[in-house]
């Protein structure tokens, strides 16, 4: 899934350059895939979410920039917010360890739904970030959207 040209990351390069040394290789070798970690796949499922909504409600998400980040800052207490929405510069910021460190885990999870509860656990989050800067319940936003599930 391509990533919507409006959700940003939070600047972390794919590869790191240590001590000058130059650009480190993949894990995997020049001739296998990349390997998915578990940001990229965080990015991913805010971008899917974000181009959602944006399809559900275009005149209200137009302007609307996502962005995700690792942690907010200044967080030196312990209570980390998950989201933060400027609604005057019309932006998110995603919190990815607070949202996926933090939240509750299912003991019963199989490995089958883990992936699909992750996915669901974090576009809930998108979905209430998007409901506090349009002041809107967050099950209003697509009231369809886990009707099969």
């Amino acid at each position: 899934m391509a990533r919507s040209p409006r959700v940003r990351t939070s600047g972390r390069a794919g590869f790191r350059d240590r001590h000058g040394r130059g650009l480190r290789s993949s894990a995997t070798g020049p001739h296998l895939p990349f390997l998915r970690t578990r940001s990229d796949l965080f990015d991913d499922i805010v971008a899917g979410a974000a181009q959602y909504l944006r399809e559900l409600w275009p005149d209200e998400l137009d302007d609307v920039v996502f962005e995700v980040a690792g942690l907010p800052h200044g967080a030196a207490d312990r209570t980390f917010e998950r989201w933060h929405v400027d609604p005057v510069r019309r932006r998110i910021v995603l919190y990815r360890l607070p949202i996926e460190r933090l939240a509750r885990q299912h003991e019963s999870r199989q490995a089958g739904d883990a992936e699909w509860l992750h996915r669901a656990a974090v576009e809930g989050y998108v979905f209430r970030a998007v409901g506090d800067l349009l002041g809107k319940d967050p099950w209003d936003l697509a009231p369809d959207r886990y009707r099969d599930h």
